[in-house]
């Protein structure tokens, strides 16, 4: 196969990267620990963890799962913000042997008892700020051990006052009742008295899954294994390697470990070269963050499209200090011009965009973190890589933008399949190659660029919603008849979701479409436009046309 991009790949970069040069992702941070023991890993709010003390919490905490009776194999779900406690928990869990279930704080109870119930996680550790939803499915589900935790607990002192601020004043902790779970704390202490028994791990097992809807349809669980993300994680640090020296690297991390770009960018790649991890509770308190830039002044940032021009609207952002920040890397959704260019203006950095998914551990294609960024692209594939662009009957398609096809891509990172659902894994991987459902065409020197979604997946400020689930959402609704969910264009978040309804009972109001929406989806995934119809467009055996919808003109 023909690789044009490996003509103009960065200086220093390679075209391959060993994906087998560690046998499990806990030898790869096992390293770590050793080599930069008394550096700085993680920083949360004021509160330096180094690599020496999160290899001796996470041990800990992995022999307190094991003493719980928790197998190698077994599921545990991680359901926190950006927290201290998450790679404690993260390495303490895979020390232990057990699958990661990274899972958003934001569920809701129904979005929760899904994932739990699908995984068949047995354990969990959760914000108690997020208990209250637990409580109301917890029974629905195998969990049996759970582990409470709270902001202020790794603070010390300053965490007595962030709980009563966030207990009492902002009340963000709702009543809860759940027996038998114990503080994460605990949990360390009760550590200290058990050592981990040891394991057999190898490459190809699965350690995390990674929920996504795929392409389209219900919530399915990646299986990413060890081999995967070691090799993403080396890819990445691959194409970033020469603007980041071992053991001098400051990162900012506002975006939520639990989603795969900042879990791999940020909690693996990172680390491997000794970075420290700004970790950000809140990305949406732009005041905050901007006094964490100011503080630590970070060498490199990762985030979405809607986080940078938040900070670029934000007035206290142009006079911060951007001497020296060396790259930014934009991925989840994509990086507008307007945006990127604007960045560049005010900061003097260029503002790199990539692309991949879960199913890629996540990372495909980034552009090069030099002058031949080119933007309105998505880059290049980043080592041991290959992408293609395929026609509907599977063929590689010549390069040129009169050449739109399916982007699809093979390489060491993509996942072994979706949890327990072979067919969705067939229909997602052919041929060994992941089709990615997006469409796009490749410039003849190697560089790729996406034109439209194949599938009907809504991307809002980097975050996948999948239609089915709105619209079965929506179908709950006694007054509801029909309805279609689409993704249109918005621009802050890049897209949002908008409902088409055919009301069944004539009394239901935008405000009780909005409310239930609520009360059963994340934040994201609500609609922020409702319109109702007599009746929607159809194919001729009754199936609603999305299609339709979105290409209707809009009223002048």
């Amino acid at each position: 196969m023909d690789k044009p991009w490996l003509k103009i790949y960065p200086n220093g970069v390679p075209a391959n990267i060993d994906p087998d040069k560690y046998v499990s992702v806990i030898s790869m941070v096992e390293e770590c620990f050793q080599k930069y023991r008394d550096l700085p890993a993680f920083i949360f709010m004021g509160k330096t963890m180094t690599f020496g003390e999160l290899d001796t919490l996470s041990r800990q905490f992995g022999a307190y799962l094991q003493s719980r009776g928790l197998e190698p194999g077994d599921r545990i779900a991680l359901m926190m913000p950006n927290l201290l406690q998450y790679p404690i928990a993260l390495f303490g869990a895979l020390r232990a042997g057990l699958i990661l279930v990274n899972t958003n704080p934001l569920y809701t109870p129904r979005e929760m008892r899904h994932q739990f119930a699908d995984s068949g996680a047995k354990a969990i550790i959760i914000a108690e700020n997020f208990a209250a939803n637990l409580q109301q499915i917890i029974g629905e589900t195998q969990i049996k051990t759970v582990i409470l935790t709270n902001i202020g607990e790794m603070l010390g002192l300053k965490g007595i006052f962030v709980n009563f601020v966030v207990r009492k004043i902002k009340r963000m902790v709702p009543k809860f009742s759940i027996p038998n779970t114990v503080m994460f704390a605990d949990a360390l202490r009760q550590g200290r008295k058990f050592t981990i028994k040891p394991f057999a791990s190898n490459p190809d097992d699965t350690i995390a899954l990674q929920y996504t809807g795929g392409t389209t349809g219900v919530s399915k669980g990646a299986m990413l294994t060890n081999r995967n993300l070691v090799a993403n994680m080396l890819q990445i640090r691959a194409w970033l390697s020469p603007i980041l020296p071992e053991g001098e690297v400051v990162a900012l991390c506002p975006l939520p470990l639990y989603h795969i770009f900042a879990f791999t960018v940020n909690c693996l790649a990172f680390m491997n070269c000794g970075a420290r991890n700004i970790l950000i509770v809140n990305a949406r308190d732009l005041k905050a963050l901007i006094k964490d830039w100011r503080t630590y002044q970070p060498n490199v940032v990762t985030g979405v499209n809607t986080l940078f021009n938040g900070m670029l609207n934000h007035p206290d952002f142009a006079g911060l200090d951007f001497s020296g920040l060396k790259a930014t890397v934009g991925g989840g959704m994509a990086v507008q011009r307007a945006v990127a260019e604007r960045w560049q203006q005010v900061t003097g950095c260029q503002l790199t965009e990539g692309y991949g998914m879960t199913e890629s551990s996540p990372v495909l294609t980034v552009n090069p973190i030099d002058q031949s960024m080119r933007l309105g692209t998505i880059g290049m594939p980043v080592p041991s890589t290959d992408l293609r662009i395929a026609d509907e009957a599977g063929d590689s398609l010549p390069p040129g933008p009169e050449h739109v096809g399916e982007i699809q891509a093979r390489g060491p990172q993509v996942m072994k399949g979706y949890w327990q659902r072979p067919d969705a894994t067939a229909e997602t991987i052919k041929n060994g190659w992941l089709c990615t459902g997006d469409m796009g065409f490749m410039h003849p020197d190697g560089f790729f660029q996406i034109v439209d979604r194949k599938k009907d997946m809504i991307l809002v400020s980097g975050f996948n919603v999948y239609p089915n689930e709105v619209e079965d959402v929506l179908a709950m609704h006694p007054k509801v008849l029909e309805s279609c969910a689409l993704g249109i264009p918005d621009e802050k978040s890049g897209e949002v979701v908008k409902v088409f309804i055919v009301k069944k009972d004539p009394s239901l109001t935008e405000k009780e479409v909005i409310a239930h929406c609520r009360e059963n989806l994340t934040g994201y995934k609500v609609p922020k436009q409702v319109e109702f119809r007599t009746e929607l467009p159809k194919t001729n055996i009754g199936k609603i046309l999305r299609r339709a919808l979105r290409d209707e003109k809009k009223p002048a």
